[in-house]
């Protein structure tokens, strides 16, 4: 299992499960396009795409950093034809980049609305439908998403319509994906059981004082990296929960990726029932909310 000479173009790359999937891949020696937005240092969040250059080639591969914002379709064009260009291709696509606002219907500005799913939704469809003609050359192509099992109960959505519709809708692509390019292109989501140490918790959610009770990037890192190297045309339309996935992989150490280990874990949103936390994990019995 390798992804060495794979090009991976990744949204949202500069920092965060991004850059960690980034990193995990690049070890492989794989080639990693880095598409984001943060080109100049923010006071907020750490990172840039060109601090994420220097991670990737550190880590073993090759990057590409280009300023991406996936909202604008000219932009998207132009960084994925330079993207073909540089590395002679495009092998998959990781819609990571996302926006999140979770409030009450009332407490939610309609540009907040119109950002979410201008990011989440619409941007995964964008960036995936010009990928797409360089990944029908490619000989395992995979699309991958950050985003949840469709879990369509009411608890999911009463807190937050705006958030949770604009998740599920990368959901919606993926499933739709599953069945339209079943046997060619792979389609497939990940997402954490626990809330994962970033910039959103930091700064949205819960604070950093919250991290002690999360897990690192790296769990979808791993998560990313072992679907990656499934058989494109067999593994696909997978909602799939790190955790569980990794165990069924044949990880058995799950505290390398607590921020604490033996902390309880923070629950994520949009976690359904099934599967069960692996043995031995400890989640709160609260949930995230804002």
């Amino acid at each position: 299992m390798s992804l060495e000479g794979k090009t991976l173009f990744i949204t949202g790359a500069s920092r965060g499960i991004g850059l960690a999937i980034g990193e995990r891949c690049a070890r492989d020696g794989a080639n990693v396009v880095i598409a984001a937005k943060t080109a100049e240092p923010h006071p907020k969040l750490e990172g840039t795409i060109y601090t994420a250059a220097e991670a990737i080639e550190k880590a073993g591969g090759k990057a590409l950093p280009l300023v991406v914002d996936i909202r604008d379709e000219a932009n998207v064009e132009e960084a994925v034809a330079k993207a073909a260009q540089h590395f002679g291709g495009i092998d998959a696509v990781i819609n990571n980049a996302s926006a999140i606002f979770p409030m009450s219907t009332k407490d939610t500005p309609v540009k907040r609305w119109d950002l979410m799913h201008q990011v989440n939704a619409r941007g995964t469809y964008l960036v995936t439908q010009k990928c797409l003609p360089h990944l029908e050359q490619s000989s395992n192509p995979h699309i991958l998403a950050l985003s949840p099992p469709l879990d369509m109960q009411v608890k999911w959505f009463a807190p937050h319509v705006a958030y949770t519709s604009a998740k599920y809708g990368m959901s919606l692509c993926i499933l739709g994906w599953s069945g339209e390019f079943k046997g060619k292109i792979a389609a497939n989501a990940i997402w954490p059981r626990t809330a994962v140490a970033t910039a959103a918790i930091a700064n949205v959610l819960a604070g950093e004082e919250a991290f002690k009770n999360c897990r690192k990037p790296d769990i979808l890192a791993d998560t990313a990296w072992h679907v990656l190297n499934k058989p494109a045309a067999e593994f696909t339309g997978n909602f799939l929960i790190d955790d569980s996935f990794l165990v069924s992989e044949g990880v058995t150490n799950l505290d390398q990726y607590s921020v604490s280990p033996g902390e309880e874990l923070l629950p994520d949103f949009f976690v359904p029932d099934n599967p069960p936390a692996p043995p031995g994990v400890k989640i709160m019995d609260i949930q995230l909310t804002h």
